[in-house]
């Protein structure tokens, strides 16, 4: 009887599978909320945040590439910009346009 009665001990202090189930569904819930706060939100923000500087751009900016190319906003089309470079215009693409260095004057007076 001793033997039995050892064996139902063993069999009623056994870890339930369903909780070590729910704690590593739980890591999981907590992991993928640290990843959107710590990778996803920032990123989506600096996205944007470089849409409006898009969409903000007018001729007369200063504005450097993602290539390294400082130049002038000529002209804007739907998807492309000319700059004038030094004594070369070239047309790059909207989204190479990095950062605004300097803003037009839109009020200027002749």
């Amino acid at each position: 009887m001793n033997g039995m009665s050892m064996t139902l001990l063993a069999q009623q202090t056994a870890p339930d599978p369903r909780a070590g189930m729910l704690q590593l569904v739980g890591m999981f819930v907590i992991m993928g909320v640290m990843f959107y706060f710590a990778i996803w939100r920032p990123q989506q923000k600096k996205q944007k945040e470089h849409e409006r500087l898009l969409k903000a751009l007018k001729p007369g900016d200063k504005v450097i590439t993602s290539g390294g190319i400082c130049g002038v906003v000529v002209s804007i089309k739907e998807r492309t910009v000319a700059l004038r470079s030094a004594d070369a215009k070239i047309e790059v693409l909207k989204s190479a346009v990095q950062n605004v260095v300097e803003q037009a004057d839109s009020g200027s007076s002749s």
